[in-house]
């Protein structure tokens, strides 16, 4: 299924084709991509920051939030950042963030601004030091356990985005 969408990725050969082989390194070598090529756009997908803040926007600015984008569905903006900021309208969120394939994992809570760079760097250590297995067997486990959907505008049209759980309005 992820080798059908490597073409339209793929669309100068740099050496790089082994990838097309290991769906987990599609944001690695779309980043890559970007970094060497004149030409800034990969895909069509919407970036995952612009899919994060409509979704912050559209639930009025929650109090805090948890949901799962799938990688196939977003231009990964957010590599190897763990725990950071991040301002909607002048409401500041700090933000966790975790790969685990074939999802995002992004948690927000509406928290004043902190200096967050030892935070990113712990979490970035843990998850380089267990070699990512937690992560992905959180991404495959919660597969079977996302009951809950809902659609988000971006400029390029509408992504799902899963819930564990209901998030009603009145939570907030």
């Amino acid at each position: 299924m992820l080798i059908k969408q490597f073409p339209v990725l793929f669309k100068r050969d740099i050496g790089f084709r082994c990838l097309a082989t290991l769906g987990m390194f599609e944001s690695c070598y779309n980043w890559m991509y970007r970094k060497i090529s004149c030409n800034r756009s990969v895909s069509r997908k919407p970036k995952a920051s612009q899919i994060l803040t409509s979704h912050l926007r559209q639930r009025g600015k929650p109090a805090w939030t948890s949901y799962f984008v799938q990688y196939k569905d977003v231009d990964n903006d957010h590599l190897a950042l763990s725990h950071f900021n991040w301002q909607v309208d002048g409401t500041n969120y700090h933000i966790l963030r975790t790969g685990c394939y074939p999802l995002i994992k992004y948690h927000c809570t509406r928290r004043p601004y902190q200096m967050l760079d030892t935070e990113n760097a712990v979490f970035t250590v843990l998850k380089v030091m267990n070699i990512g297995m937690p992560t992905l067997a959180y991404g495959l486990i919660s597969l079977m356990l996302i009951q809950f959907y809902e659609q988000v505008p971006t400029s390029d049209g509408f992504i799902k985005i899963f819930f564990l759980n209901r998030e009603e309005n009145s939570l907030y």
